[in-house]
């Protein structure tokens, strides 16, 4: 069986996980985005980082061992993702990364953390960068309309898209606009790095966001995207332990799988990775039974994949409230 050329835009030629994540990481879009008019942007284009046509070629001079080594590479996925974008914003030919996980504090009062700060070669002004790994699935019914943010929950449930767009949009990327975050970048920043600046500092910064993740859809009931989604976002589907026989009697008898582990859900595995699904059902769905499981499903007559999560039966267990 020949394997095909991509996965969700991730050359199957990268055996490394880590160049695996990085290429995901650059080519996913965001799930969501901010409306027209917002003082907060997007995340870095390929344009903007210098890879609009040397991504592959960047990706292959990478020193992985070396990457790994000096990053004591993280278990837990939203340091993971938060130390590719250090690597990326490090090491792509047109950025430079200044400072990351900046504590902004008032009279010994911790006030919050940025994510990172970094700059154009082009472009001298710094640009601080909130970002986020998130795999929300929508709930049919649940709070607020069918399109509200607030029926898009995490896996573990103790999160929405509701309440981290509430949280990003009201305190993380307004934050290094105050005053003690000004004069907490004052003195992170060397002079090179804001002597130049017209205006000074609080005038040049901007604030930026980068989400890139999945959305996944009930399997048994259509259900719009929320409010906010870009068009472009990953899709998957979810169902419960009790409906994989009926989901998986939808798919063409070959279909083979692949389960994912944390930190390592953001690029699909190597094509070697996907197996018979008789070979993992069993393991699977007693898994599943006590926590939702990702997996990857792969379809060799349209050399497809998608992206599943199986969930407990009694799944939700809690909904996050909406935000205030």
């Amino acid at each position: 069986m020949k394997p095909p050329s991509y996965f969700e835009g991730v050359a199957s030629a990268h055996h490394d996980a880590l160049l695996r994540d990085l290429a995901w990481l650059v080519v996913t879009p965001d799930i969501v985005t901010f409306p027209p008019f917002s003082p907060f942007a997007g995340r870095p284009s390929l344009a903007e980082l210098g890879l609009n046509d040397a991504l592959e070629a960047w990706l292959n001079d990478l020193a992985i061992p070396e990457l790994a080594r000096n990053g004591r590479q993280a278990s837990r996925m939203g340091h993971y993702h938060e130390q590719l974008w250090h690597w990326l914003l490090d090491r792509a030919p047109n950025t430079r990364l200044l400072a990351h996980n900046v504590r902004i504090t008032r009279k010994r009062i911790t006030l919050g953390e940025l994510d990172m700060l970094y700059r154009r070669r082009d472009q001298p002004a710094p640009v601080h960068l909130e970002v986020a790994i998130k795999f929300y699935l929508g709930l049919p019914e649940g709070p607020g309309e069918a399109t509200s943010q607030s029926r898009w929950i995490g896996p573990g449930g103790l999160d929405s898209l509701a309440l981290k767009y509430c949280h990003l949009q009201r305190h993380q990327l307004p934050l290094s606009a105050t005053i003690p975050a000004l004069e907490t970048l004052g003195h992170w920043l060397s002079p090179r790095d804001t002597g130049h600046l017209e205006g000074g500092l609080g005038e040049q910064l901007t604030q930026r966001l980068a989400m890139p993740g999945v959305l996944f859809y009930p399997w048994h009931t259509p259900m719009p995207s929320p409010e906010g989604a870009t068009v472009a976002h990953r899709r998957g589907r979810w169902c419960h332990v009790r409906d994989w026989p009926a989901l998986a009697a939808t798919l063409p008898t070959d279909f083979r799988m692949a389960w994912l582990k944390k930190p390592h859900w953001l690029a699909p595995p190597i094509f070697e990775a996907f197996k018979p699904a008789s070979a993992l059902r069993m393991p699977l769905l007693a898994m599943a039974q006590h926590q939702p499981q990702q997996v990857m499903v792969y379809l060799p007559s349209t050399q497809r994949c998608e992206r599943l999560f199986i969930v407990p039966d009694n799944w939700p267990r809690q909904v996050p409230l909406p935000p205030r």
